[in-house]
């Protein structure tokens, strides 16, 4: 199952790291916990492949407050030259879901 957003790059600082997330929209969240939830791994993430322009990468999203987090992680942001604030362009496909064999009822695209 693929969703296709927008979102805007944000940072997130902890003791001496830097981490750089983009929050999935509501909606998006919302058929994901719905879709996936019973496939649940540590801490709730969901394992996901992401396009941003021409880099693909897999890595896992992250249940945080109303919605899920997706990391961005340096080597993409630098592929692809995207800033803290910039809005960006994504398709996430669920990993998780199509190795639990479910079907999905097809393309999200808000």
């Amino acid at each position: 199952m693929d969703f296709t957003f927008d979102a805007e790059l944000w940072r997130w600082e902890v003791r001496t790291d830097t981490w750089t997330f983009v929050s999935l929209p509501a909606e998006v969240a919302d058929e994901i916990l719905h879709l996936a939830g019973p496939i649940e791994r540590g801490f709730g993430s969901l394992r996901v492949e992401v396009t941003v322009g021409g880099t693909v990468w897999r890595t896992s999203i992250f249940p945080s407050d109303e919605t899920y987090v997706l990391p961005i992680k340096k080597a993409v942001r630098t592929a692809e030259r995207l800033a803290i604030g910039e809005t960006v362009s994504l398709r996430l496909r669920l990993v998780d879901l199509e190795a639990a064999g479910e079907a999905g009822p097809g393309r999200h695209q808000p």
